[in-house]
C-alpha cells in the first residue's frame, strides 16, 4: 500500500514494486491517508476516542554510556511504547560520590558514535569501595512519546530524573541513515566493543588482585608475592598505554593465573 506524497512519483512506485516483487496497491489517496492516520492518533492520545488501539514503536535504541565508552541499550529499537526498562549499575572507583548518567540514542556499539540526548548526575552517594553501590537506571517512554530517565541509589533512596521531549526528533531519512551506518560499521564496532569489555575486565582484575595482596600479604610467599606484583604492574602499564587487544589479553591471562595461585597457596598453607 503506497502511503505519502512521495509515492506519487513513478520512480518510487517502480522501486517499491521491484523491491517487494508484487504490484503496488494504489487504491488509497497517499496524502489523505497520512492526514487520517495523524487525526486518529491525535484523537486517541487526547482521549476523544477509546475504541482504537495504536501501537507506536521507538525508532532507535536508547541506552546509557557505561565503562570504557560502551553504549548499553535499555530499550531496543522497534520496542512498542509505552514501555519501561531498568538496569542496575555501580561505581568504577573507590569513594565515588556521584555517578554521571549519559543518555544516548542510536545503534552503534560505542557511546561516542551515537546521538546524545541528555546528561545528568546522581549525587550524594556515600563513600564505598568500587562495585559496592547499586545504581538503578530506569527508562520509561509514555504514550506521548516522552522519555523519562530516573537514576536511584538503592542504598540511600536518592533519586534524580530528567524528561526528554521529544526523545527522537529525527526524520525517517536520518533514522534510516543511522541504521545503515550501524550495519556498515558492525564488524569494526564489534572489535571496539570487545576491546572495551576486555579493558573493563582487566581493570577489575588489577583492582581485586591489588586488594588481595594488601589483605593477605602475610599468607603469601615472598616469591609469589613478587611475581603477582610484577604481573599486576605489567597489566596496569598496558592499560595506561592503550596497548592492543592481544597484548592486554596475554597480560590478563598471566595475572589471572598468578591470582589463582594466591588462593591455591593460601589453602595449601
Amino acid at each position: 500500500v503506497l502511503v505519502g506524497g512521495m509515492t506519487r512519483m513513478p520512480a518510487v512506485q517502480s522501486a517499491v514494486e521491484e523491491f517487494f516483487g508484487v504490484a503496488a496497491n494504489r487504491d488509497v489517496n497517499p496524502d489523505e491517508v497520512v492526514a487520517v492516520g495523524a487525526t486518529i492518533q491525535g484523537a486517541a492520545l487526547s482521549g476523544q476516542v477509546d475504541d482504537v488501539l495504536l501501537l507506536d514503536v521507538t525508532p532507535l535504541s536508547i541506552g546509557v554510556e557505561t565503562g570504557g565508552g560502551v553504549f548499553t541499550r535499555l530499550i531496543p529499537r522497534n520496542t512498542t511504547i509505552p514501555t519501561e526498562a531498568s538496569e542496575i549499575f555501580t561505581t568504577s572507583v573507590d569513594n565515588q560520590n556521584f555517578v554521571p548518567i549519559h543518555v544516548l540514542q542510536g545503534e552503534r556499539a560505542m557511546a561516542a558514535d551515537n546521538r546524545s540526548l541528555a546528561e545528568f548526575e546522581l549525587t550524594g552517594i556515600p563513600p564505598a569501595p568500587r562495585g559496592v553501590p547499586k545504581i538503578q537506571v530506569t527508562f520509561y517512554i509514555d504514550a506521548d512519546n516522552i522519555l523519562h530517565v530516573e537514576a536511584t541509589d538503592l542504598g540511600t533512596g536518592m533519586t534524580t530524573e530528567v524528561s526528554i521531549t521529544p526523545h527522537s526528533g529525527l526524520d525517517q531519512t536520518a533514522i534510516e541513515r543511522i541504521i545503515d551506518e550501524s550495519e556498515q560499521y558492525l564488524e569494526d564496532d564489534a572489535m571496539r566493543s570487545e576491546l572495551a569489555d576486555l579493558r573493563n575486565q582487566a581493570e577489575t582484575l588489577v583492582y581485586t588482585t591489588g586488594q588481595a595482596l594488601e589483605g593477605y600479604a602475610d599468607l603469601i610467599s615472598a616469591e609469589l608475592l613478587e611475581e603477582v606484583r610484577l604481573d599486576c604492574d605489567e597489566l596496569r602499564r598496558l592499560l595506561d598505554e592503550n596497548a592492543d587487544m592481544e597484548s592486554i589479553r596475554t597480560a590478563y591471562s598471566q595475572l589471572e593465573g598468578a591470582a589463582f595461585r594466591i588462593a591455591e597457596s593460601m589453602y595449601d598453607e
